[in-house]
């Protein structure tokens, strides 16, 4: 008799987030999840750059004009939370919308539970993998056909 042993893909890693803790507000990036939007860039180039470590700094700019900006995330992988803690949390945009790119991701935004390997996650902002072929699903990770430039960023290139 053979033994037939069945060998199972490894377990996907579970989600590393990343925390700058300011005055009035904590940013939290998920690394993963970055689809280099670069609206946070553009947005507040005295918080976000990419040349400096930490490339965050929160207290660069105030609270609000923080949360404003990083609510221009489309994948959610930056976030943030008032303080102090029990503060006001981001609220979901009402109603919910969907939309699909030319190359295929889901951009969803509204109150959202989403459903991974890691159980149950409630969002806000994502961009979900619409081929299939993401490493990091449900979310994209442009591994697949969406690695396509998208049309909505054609005027930027």
């Amino acid at each position: 008799m053979t033994d037939r042993t069945t060998e199972s893909a490894p377990a996907p890693e579970p989600p590393k987030l990343k925390e700058y803790e300011g005055e009035g507000i904590t940013v939290t990036f998920e690394p993963r999840r970055c689809l280099h939007a670069a609206e946070c860039v553009r947005g507040l180039p005295a918080v976000f750059d990419l040349a400096r470590r930490p490339w965050i700094l929160p207290d660069a700019a105030g609270p609000d004009a923080l949360a404003e900006v990083i609510r221009r995330c489309p994948s959610g992988a930056l976030q943030y939370r008032r303080r102090p803690d029990g503060a006001a949390p981001e609220l979901p945009d009402s109603p919910t919308g969907v939309r699909r790119t030319p190359s295929g991701q889901l951009v969803v935004r509204g109150e959202l539970l989403v459903t991974g390997p890691h159980g149950d996650r409630r969002e806000t902002r994502v961009v979900l993998c619409g081929c299939g072929a993401s490493g990091n699903q449900p979310y994209c990770d442009h591994s697949g056909p969406c690695a396509e430039p998208d049309d909505d960023a054609a005027d930027e290139r």
